[in-house]
């Protein structure tokens, strides 16, 4: 059987979704995607009267060192909860805009990248992109309101408990929105 111009062009289509799918240049093919997807869109804020308040504070992380913190440690500050894994095309994508946003942000909001990862895989990655944010693993299920079946799912919850901004997939969190949704959290969180 003499093959065609067109059972060429399948054959060429199968090997490239096969690729995309089943190798690491797939993975660069998504994360290349998802950073462009980011060039058009950032957070946005959720109106006030649709915003839902983290009930329950009862949460046990573990640091990156094996110390267990208590989520309800951070209640009370501006927090930006994000999980995310070594593994996910989105959650590669976003993280250098979340990298630029803990470098200005770390002294004045509260961060947890919670990963689901094994450790020693979130410490390569980490070491190699130079990435110095504290990575935090879950002991036992997260509050409801942070519950959501699909990562990356970024949260920026007020000092109130309110979640302010949800994300879920690939977003540029170094954005004017959010940097300015944030600056308005802290100067609100001052005057009280």
């Amino acid at each position: 059987m003499k093959l065609t111009r067109k059972h060429w062009s399948n054959i060429i289509f199968v090997v490239v979704i096969a690729l995309i799918i089943f190798t690491p240049v797939g993975t660069f093919v998504k994360v290349k995607l998802n950073q462009a997807k980011m060039l058009f869109f950032s957070p946005d804020s959720i109106e006030l009267a649709e915003r839902v308040t983290v009930s329950d504070f009862q949460w046990n992380l573990v640091d990156s060192s094996g110390k267990t913190v208590n989520f309800k440690e951070m209640e009370g500050d501006v927090i930006l909860v994000n999980f995310w894994a070594t593994w996910c095309p989105p959650c590669v994508a976003e993280m250098p805009s979340l990298n630029k946003l803990y470098a200005d942000y770390k002294d004045k909001i509260t961060f947890v990248f919670l990963a689901n990862d094994k450790i020693k895989n979130v410490e390569a990655y980490l070491e190699k992109n130079g990435y110095d944010f504290p990575v935090y693993y879950s002991k036992d299920n997260e509050p409801t309101e942070l519950q959501s079946p699909s990562i990356p799912t970024t949260y920026l919850i007020d000092d109130q408990g309110s979640i302010v901004m949800k994300e879920v997939g690939s977003y540029n969190w170094n954005s004017t929105n959010v940097r300015n949704q944030i600056d308005e959290l802290l100067a609100f969180s001052l005057a009280e």
